[in-house]
């Protein structure tokens, strides 16, 4: 019994056993993993594990936070689409104005004495408009005041050129009714004044944010090349640059192509109008050269405008001139154009109407205005990035 006492005694217990170097070091482990728990968790657990991205519940609630980001996205843009309009407008007119400031930067002349220099020239040009259209405006205003009141009695009586048409075509009974006089009122007259006068501010108001805006970047045209470049990685930096300048190119070539055919077509109108003698040749002509500015449709709606105004004259000068712009409209089209474009933007002419047509269904007159440069860098981009791209695949 006392050997088994002593026995027991002399053999060291479990507890007061020595702990091996293995049991130490996953104890060790043990608690470095409790306390990195304890450090994730901020002193309130171990965290859980992460929410399973499959899961029907995960799936769902990410395409709907999707669907709802594209839709506030969505009417940002359509909110803001005006605003973004004479945002692109005004960008489209710096980057068409650019060769000319650069023209005279390379003479070692300032950026901004360069701009300066630019926009004093259009504002003189836009100064000689209102000064020749001043006149015949006012003539024109007070010719209506005066005639306003003897058109009134001629619908009313069926006299006149008005009576004369509404009797031609059977409508003197609906002429006569005082549905159709009451639109020559004066209060109707003032109503369309009144509207016409809001129509007349909000184009003032877009035409000085889209001036401002221009002359800003006109300033500004290197800063933005360059940020636009720092948002392309730095391994295809050089190809985009390449590609940006050829498209700016492209761009300003546009706009002085335009250029010259808008004054090819406003030199003859000044012309033929002061040889048949059509009332205001030079306000004429500069508003045709204006509206030929607008590709394909400028010019037609200019001699639409020309051909009215010459029947002051006579109806076959009237005639005439409608004869004269058919004709100006295919040689501008299919020689004058063509040629211009093909040295300037480099795109096919078929390219050219196509754009057009397309560029003024999305944004009227503004997007027949920038839709030909606008194709001419997509086709640049086809050429240069997608196309060979899809042959070495």
């Amino acid at each position: 019994m006392a050997e088994a006492v002593g026995a027991h005694a002399g053999t060291p217990s479990e507890c007061d056993r020595p702990l091996s170097p293995a049991s130490t070091r996953t104890d060790a482990t043990t608690d470095a993993a409790t306390d990195a728990a304890t450090d994730a968790g901020g002193g309130f657990g171990q965290p859980g594990s992460p929410m399973n991205r499959r899961s029907p519940f995960y799936i769902g609630l990410t395409g709907a936070l999707g669907v709802a980001l594209a839709y506030v996205l969505f009417r940002v843009v359509a909110d803001v689409g005006q605003v973004l309009t004479l945002i692109g407008l005004a960008l489209f007119l710096a980057v068409g104005l650019d060769p000319a400031v650069a023209l005279l930067t390379g003479k070692g002349i300032p950026r901004w004495s360069a701009v300066l220099a630019v926009v004093l020239g259009l504002l003189a040009a836009v100064g000689v408009f209102v000064a020749a259209a001043a006149g015949p405006i006012a003539h024109e205003a007070h010719q209506l005041q005066v005639n306003l009141p003897r058109w009134e009695t001629d619908v009313r009586t069926g006299k006149g050129w008005l009576g004369h048409l509404a009797k031609q075509f059977h409508l003197a009974s609906s002429l006569r009714s005082q549905k159709v006089t009451r639109l020559l009122t004066p209060s109707a007259v003032a109503g369309g004044v009144l509207g016409a006068g809001k129509v007349i501010v909000s184009a003032l108001s877009a035409v000085v944010v889209v001036g401002v805006l221009t002359v800003y970047f006109l300033v500004a045209l290197p800063s933005v090349h360059d940020l636009w470049l720092r948002l392309i990685p730095a391994t295809r930096r050089v190809r985009a640059a390449a590609l940006t300048d050829e498209v700016l190119t492209r761009v300003g070539g546009f706009v002085l192509g335009n250029l010259l055919t808008s004054l090819v077509a406003g030199v003859g109108t000044w012309l033929w109008l002061t040889a048949f003698g059509v009332p205001y040749p030079f306000l004429l002509g500069l508003l045709v050269a204006l509206l030929d500015l607008v590709p394909v449709i400028g010019s037609t709606v200019g001699g639409l405008i020309v051909s009215l105004v010459a029947l002051a004259v006579s109806l076959p000068v009237a005639f005439g001139t409608l004869a004269f712009y058919v004709g100006y409209r295919f040689f501008e089209d299919y020689l004058l154009t063509p040629r211009v474009m093909r040295h300037t933007v480099r795109i096919s002419p078929g390219l050219t109407i196509v754009a057009t047509l397309i560029g003024g269904v999305l944004l009227g007159l503004i997007g027949a205005l920038i839709a030909i440069p606008v194709a001419a860098g997509i086709h640049l981009v086809l050429e240069e990035v997608t196309f060979p791209a899809l042959d070495r695949k």
